[in-house]
């Protein structure tokens, strides 16, 4: 159902993001053998990937009869920071991935605790970091979220029925064999499912598909902080990728869980997607325009809206900072183009607070000319406006990462370290 934001703004059509799109039929036969198999998605400090596999029978599974040599994971090792894009569907770049927990379940969920529970579901746990399973795939100069999932599983020992009046296996379900069952339902993706995948449409008639999350029990009469996310050039809509701005990078997700940001502290996630045409003042001002129509549908702090880019998206939040002043409470820029000296001089004027944080041997962008170039700035313009260098040190920060922070090798995502230390975030959310 299409709802008018205001009369100069329309919000319209809800995207279903659902990667993991059936590719086989249910592999049972007559009420036995595995009948589903379900990807679960997670999405890490480098973007999403599957972290565990349901598999689905005809009744509730023994688990005491399970451990983690009843099957077998491959994945492709296919990472779209690395590889070219051939390689999701080349067998030579496939591997085992290393399963951490397998258990029983009424539903094709997690459970925290790692024990069974009475159900028909088979959890497969993965363990998180190792290679293969990464959902994002290349779309030329952009990425998307990958509709076909190469996840397959091998269930290596028989699999039994609950046991009949408490003794011995009970009936077999699953005979094991060498098959290997490829999804059959799309993945259940965690938290990304969550979001609210919608459509906005300027004054002047440009539209923008954006993304966003309410709290859970969200009040209309409470006011709540803001985190908007700006991501990268390859997060931009293409016209076919929308949702991956969420997906791609932690950010959207972090603010969720009290794991990644310290607190239990209710907040509101806006993650617009941009489509990377004309300036970045242009988009910018795309980006405001969406953020003050959301503002007013939704319960949101007016004095605690913030931003958080990836890269390119500095680049919005740069001319917003500078056009727009007192918009943004604070400011969290990683892996980011340089601020500019006239932007940097208005930014200073605001008193906007800033995190900046780079990597060392950032691939993309020389960390001299862009996060060091930055910082210098802006901290150089509070000098200028007579600040001490104890004022500015509280307003302007920098953080740079050593190649050791990056448990993968792309020292260009700095928000993979910054989103992992908590002190950022809370800092974040504290101005």
């Amino acid at each position: 159902m299409r709802k008018s934001l205001a009369t100069v703004a329309v919000l319209v059509g809800t995207v279903l993001i659902a990667p993991g799109a059936a590719t086989a039929k249910p592999p049972g036969h007559g009420g036995h053998g595995v009948q589903n198999v379900i990807p679960i998605t997670q999405i890490l400090a480098f973007g999403q990937k599957v972290t565990a596999v349901a598999v689905e029978y005809s009744s509730q599974v023994n688990g005491r009869t399970l451990d983690r040599g009843t099957y077998a994971v491959s994945d492709s090792l296919y990472n779209f920071r690395f590889n070219p894009v051939e390689d999701i569907t080349d067998p030579t770049k496939r591997a085992n991935r290393t399963i951490a927990a397998v258990y029983t379940n009424d539903a094709p969920a997690l459970n925290a605790d790692k024990r069974s529970d009475p159900g028909k579901f088979v959890i497969i746990e993965l363990a998180a970091t190792d290679p293969g399973g990464n959902t994002v795939m290349a779309a030329g100069n952009y990425v998307k979220v990958n509709a076909d999932l190469q996840t397959t599983v091998v269930q290596n020992e028989d699999v039994y029925a609950q046991r009949g009046q408490g003794k011995g296996h009970g009936p077999r379900l699953a005979a094991a064999s060498d098959r290997a069952y490829a999804p059959t339902k799309p993945a259940i993706n965690l938290l990304a499912d969550d979001f609210v995948y919608k459509r906005f449409t300027t004054t002047a008639g440009t539209m923008i598909p954006y993304a966003y999350h309410l709290p859970a029990g969200y009040d209309a009469a409470k006011k709540y902080p803001v985190v908007v996310i700006l991501p990268g050039q390859g997060m931009g809509f293409n016209g076919s990728n929308e949702g991956v701005q969420v997906a791609a990078d932690i950010p959207a997700t972090a603010w969720l869980q009290e794991k990644w940001t310290g607190t239990s502290e209710d907040v509101i996630v806006l993650a617009p997607q941009n489509q990377r045409v004309g300036t970045a003042a242009a988009q910018a001002d795309v980006m405001v325009e969406l953020l003050n129509a959301f503002a007013r549908e939704f319960s949101v702090d007016q004095d605690r809206i913030y931003s958080s880019t990836v890269s390119y998206g500095s680049t919005l939040a740069w001319a917003a900072l500078a056009t727009y002043p007192g918009l943004f409470d604070g400011a969290l820029i990683t892996g980011g183009f340089a601020a500019g000296a006239a932007q940097a001089t208005a930014i200073a004027a605001s008193g906007t607070p800033v995190w900046i944080t780079h990597g060392t041997h950032d691939h993309l962008l020389n960390v001299v000319t862009t996060g060091q170039a930055s910082y210098n700035r802006i901290w150089n313009a509070y000098m200028v406006l007579g600040k001490t260098p104890a004022q500015a040190n509280a307003l302007v920060k920098y953080t740079e990462y050593a190649d050791s922070a990056f448990y993968e090798p792309d020292r260009h995502l700095a928000a993979a370290p910054t989103y992992e230390d908590k002190t950022i975030l809370r800092w974040l959310l504290a101005q």
